[in-house]
This record gives C-alpha cells, structure tokens and sequence, in this order.
C-alpha cells in the first residue's frame, strides 16, 4: 500500500503485481469515507537477520536497501486508538517478521490490543495464529479461523467450493 501511493520502500517485500489493486482499494475507500489505518512509521533493518542493524523511521525515510520488517510504536499508538471502539475486529497477517524477536513488537502489541478489546475478535491465516499463540493471546480471540485462503474468501463473500459441492447433495 505504501508503494502504491509512492512512497520509495527501499528492500522491503512488495508484490509489486498486487500495486494497483491497492492504488484502487483505497481510491474506492477515499470515494466511500472510509478511512484506511496504514503505518506512519516501521523498524527498517539493513537485512533480515536477527542481528541485523535496525532503527525506527518514518515511512517517508525508510533508507535505500533496508526493509521495513515491523510496525513502528507511532503506528502501533494509531491502530490502538483505531480498534479501541471497535465492534469487530478482523486480522489476517501479522504487522511484521515476528519469527525475529528484533521485528516482534508491533505484531505483539497488537496483539494484546486485539485480545483485550470488548469486541468480537477474529484472526484467521498460520501466521497470524502464530503470532497471537506465541504471545500467549490465544484464550482471549474469540475465533482464531485456521482456513487461511478460505477465510479470505469467505471474507470476500465468495463461495467456498467445498460448500458449493455441499449443494447438490
């Protein structure tokens, strides 16, 4: 999503095939008032190693070669006050390379966010199951869906083709 909106991510994953499905995701967002939360800032490192050199920037200053590996605490501040009043909550990913104790803290951060709040609380997808059971977090999700690409579907409102081969029986 950075990416998309021009921001230089340095080394950072981006499926750069995926760009304009964002670029159109939040133009149709903007169209219908709906505010997108994405991060203000990240812990960049020079590679992906646990002993990699890091530090928090800015999304606008993550350095040429390094990649963004975690969320930084100003986003982690942001997308706390965004789901303090949230009904629902529904998270498929973790917020970074939370294998690396060096990338976990925006990812275990939000985690307990998501576990404390007084909302409904799904996560779907390994990793952020993962995630969620490493920091200990797992009795207080109220749904933790293991379908992975099924969950994304069904968030889609696409039909699951195991339940549409349930139809004609």
């Amino acid at each position: 999503f950075l990416k998309s909106q021009g921001l230089d991510v340095g080394a950072s994953r981006v499926e750069d095939d995926r760009l304009a499905a964002a670029e159109q995701l939040l133009h149709q967002a903007r169209e219908k008032g709906v505010q997108v939360y994405l991060p203000v800032d990240v812990i960049a490192a020079d590679r992906f190693s646990p002993d990699a050199v890091s530090k928090q920037v800015t999304v606008q200053d993550i350095p040429a070669g390094w990649m963004a590996l975690d969320i930084g605490p100003a986003t982690v501040l942001v997308f706390s006050e965004a789901l303090a009043d949230a009904g629902t909550i529904i998270w498929n990913g973790p917020m970074g390379a939370f294998e690396v104790d060096a990338f976990a803290r925006g990812t275990m951060a939000l985690t307990h966010v998501v576990a404390s709040a007084h909302a409904l609380s799904i996560t779907g997808g390994g990793d952020t199951n993962a995630a969620v059971k490493k920091f200990g977090a797992a009795d207080n999700i109220s749904y933790m869906s293991t379908g992975g690409g099924a969950f994304l579907m069904l968030m889609e409102g696409k039909t699951l083709p195991g339940v549409q081969a349930l139809d004609g029986v």
